[in-house]
C-alpha cells in the first residue's frame, strides 16, 4: 500500500465532518427563514386570538395580509388604510370601562400601529359597529379608552401597521391605562418655521381636572420614534388654597427641527392621564432675523420659507389623497 492510500481515509473523514456541519447550518438557516416569513395564525379572522384581561401578548404585523372579506373601509373612513392586519377578540367578565394598552412598538418606520375596536359577527362587515378607530402615528406606549363594555359581549380588535408600517408590539386589555392617551396630533402642515430657539407652552387647568397633581411635558421631533419627557410641573396652589389655573413652560432648542410638544395631566395611579395641550413648533436656523434682509434678498428668504411650508402641506395632502383613493383589493385566497 502506497503513502497516498494510507492518507485517503483520514482525508475523507475530514470532508464528511465538514459536510455534516454544512448541512446542519443550512437546515438551521432554512428554519429561521421559515419562521421569519410565517404569518401569525390570527391573520385570518376565523383564527382570531382570544385576549384575557390583564394578560399582555406580543405579536407582529410583518408578513400579515388583509382579509378583504372581513373588513369594510367605508366603516372606518380615512382613519385606516388596511395593509397587514390581524384579529383579536376580548370578552369582559365584568361590565365597565377598559383600556386597550399598546406598548413595546418596534417598527420599520415611525408610524406605529393602528387599532379598530368593533362589535358584530366576525367576517360579516354588514353587522359591524365601530366603537373606536385609532391611528397612532408614533411608537409611543399608548392606551385607547373603551367605556361601557358589557359583560359576556365579545369585542373584536383589528390591529394593522399604520400607513403600511411593519411593527412588533404588545397588546393588553386592562382596567388600568398604560402610557399616553391615544389622541390625534395637530396637523404638521399648519406650523410655520421660526428662527427663535426659545419656545413657550401655555395651558390651563380646567375644573374637570381638579384631582390633577402634576403636569408632564413631552417632546418628539417629527422624525423620532418616541416622545421623551422634558419637564414635570407640580400643580401650584393659590393663597386661598385652590389650584392655580394658568401654567407655562419654556424650552430652549439647540437643533433645528419640527417638534411636537404634549402636556399630560396626571392625577393618581388609578386615574387615566389626560393630554391638555399639544402643539407643533418648527425651529430653523436658516431663517433671517426680521429686517435683516431687504429688496431681492428679502424676497428670496420669504420664498424659502413658503417653500418649506408648501412642502409640509403637500406631504399631508399626498397622504390624505392616498388614503381617500385606495382601491378595494381582491380578497385573498
Amino acid at each position: 500500500m502506497n503513502n497516498q492510500q494510507l492518507k485517503a481515509p483520514p482525508l475523507n473523514a475530514h470532508l464528511r465532518f465538514w459536510l455534516r456541519v454544512f448541512v446542519v447550518q443550512l437546515f438551521v438557516q432554512q428554519q429561521l427563514l421559515l419562521r421569519a416569513e410565517a404569518q401569525v395564525a390570527n391573520d385570518d379572522i376565523k383564527h382570531r386570538q382570544v385576549l384575557r384581561a390583564e394578560q399582555p401578548i406580543k405579536s407582529s404585523t410583518t408578513n400579515c395580509t388583509v382579509q378583504w372579506s372581513a373588513v369594510d373601509e367605508k366603516l372606518t373612513g380615512k382613519c385606516i388604510e388596511y395593509h397587514n392586519d390581524q384579529w383579536f377578540e376580548f370578552t369582559p367578565q365584568v361590565s365597565g370601562r377598559y383600556y386597550v394598552n399598546v406598548g413595546g412598538q418596534q417598527c420599520r418606520d415611525t408610524r406605529g400601529v393602528q387599532l379598530v375596536v368593533l362589535t358584530g359577527t366576525p367576517g360579516q362587515p354588514d353587522t359591524y359597529n365601530i366603537l373606536s378607530c385609532t391611528s397612532l402615528g408614533s411608537q409611543d406606549d399608548v392606551f385607547v379608552t373603551l367605556d361601557g363594555l358589557r359583560a359576556g359581549q365579545p369585542y373584536l380588535l383589528d390591529v394593522d401597521g399604520y400607513l403600511k408600517d411593519f411593527c412588533e408590539f404588545s397588546l393588553a386589555v386592562s382596567r388600568k391605562p398604560q402610557g399616553l392617551p391615544a389622541v390625534a396630533a395637530p396637523l404638521l402642515s399648519t406650523v410655520a418655521a421660526s428662527n427663535n430657539k426659545l419656545f413657550t407652552l401655555r395651558w390651563s387647568l380646567s375644573d374637570t381636572l381638579a384631582a390633577v397633581q402634576q403636569f408632564r411635558v413631552l417632546r418628539r421631533e417629527a422624525g423620532e420614534f418616541r416622545a421623551s419627557a422634558q419637564a414635570t410641573l407640580e400643580v401650584s396652589r393659590t393663597t386661598l388654597g385652590g389650584s392655580s389655573t394658568e401654567y407655562s413652560w419654556t424650552d430652549t432648542l439647540s437643533t433645528p427641527g419640527r417638534y411636537l410638544y404634549q402636556v399630560v395631566a396626571e392625577a393618581s395611579d388609578n386615574a387615566a392621564p389626560v393630554v391638555v395641550q399639544q402643539q407643533w413648533y418648527a425651529f430653523s436656523q436658516l431663517l433671517p432675523e426680521a429686517g435683516y434682509f431687504s429688496g431681492i434678498a428679502s424676497q428670496a428668504a420669504q420664498r424659502a420659507t413658503k417653500a418649506q411650508q408648501s412642502w409640509e402641506r403637500r406631504s399631508h395632502r399626498a397622504r390624505m389623497k392616498r388614503l381617500a383613493g385606495l382601491k378595494r383589493r381582491q380578497p385573498k385566497s
